[in-house]
């Protein structure tokens, strides 16, 4: 290991003031704001390793978990603060997410998590039918074995979630699952497209996979889909996932006609 010298200086890359940083006792970072601040935070020592590609997954996390909600501003300074990089770091990650569809980045006004209306998140909901629809057909011929235990894994846990009521973890395991079928998929084209509009309509799919009730309905349904990848057979993969979208779609819909004129 390479030890951690007891002070140093964290330049951001793109022109702005120095941050001082000390090893503080007990093995934790201590990070002023510049060389005359009085104020410090204590940090872990393995914030220090976060890299730029880790800035990008971070945010990312946070933004898909609802730690940052749709149309929040989001603060270059105070990112840089809690994840421990510089500036620099947090600028690229904010361009990295716009170019997703998380965020909105406008010159001269900053970067915002990106807000999507119900009408456009059943939208994305169609034309995610469609594509998964495709994926999961090219999942089920082309999976591995072991892809194909792994994917049963994942709805097994998924079932310990929803018996447990852990919502946090089965939306977790629910984005895991998605993911996984796109990249067993080896289709990349249709891959890239649906993690594009999964990213815009993040915030609804939280909100829809974490209400009461529905992940039991949504369990069955991952279940008959990965059942289907299993068994190599492609038209009843695609068949199922048009059925889980579609009811996705269904929800959605009745938010739209219940919500407030």
């Amino acid at each position: 290991m390479i030890p951690v010298p007891r002070r140093f200086e964290e330049f951001d890359l793109v022109g702005s003031s120095p941050h001082v940083q000390e090893v503080a006792p007990g093995g934790v970072l201590r990070r002023g704001l510049d060389r005359m601040s009085s104020h410090a935070e204590v940090l872990p020592l393995a914030t220090v390793s976060t890299s730029m590609a880790g800035v990008s997954d971070l945010l990312r996390d946070d933004i898909l978990t609802g730690e940052f909600p749709p149309g929040e501003r989001l603060i270059e300074l105070q990112l840089a603060d809690r994840y421990g990089v510089g500036r620099a770091a947090v600028r690229a990650a904010i361009v990295e997410l716009n170019t997703e569809g998380l965020v909105i980045h406008e010159t001269n006004r900053g970067a915002t998590v990106r807000h999507v209306s119900l009408d456009v998140a059943i939208e994305i909901a169609e034309a995610r039918e469609v594509l998964e629809g495709l994926l999961a057909r090219r999942a089920a011929e082309r999976a591995s074995d072991d892809e194909r235990r792994e994917l049963d894994r994942i709805v097994a846990d998924m079932r310990g979630a929803v018996a447990e009521n852990r919502q946090g973890d089965y939306s977790d395991l629910n984005r895991r699952l998605h993911r996984r079928i796109r990249e067993i998929s080896r289709h990349a084209t249709a891959s890239e497209l649906v993690a594009n509009l999964r990213n815009r309509g993040a915030h609804q799919e939280f909100r829809l996979a974490t209400m009461p009730g529905r992940s039991r309905d949504s369990l069955v349904q991952h279940a008959a889909i990965v059942e289907a990848i299993v068994a190599g057979d492609g038209d009843a993969a695609e068949a199922a996932m048009h059925a889980h979208l579609a009811s996705v779609q269904d929800v959605l819909r009745s938010w739209v006609e219940h919500r407030p004129e």
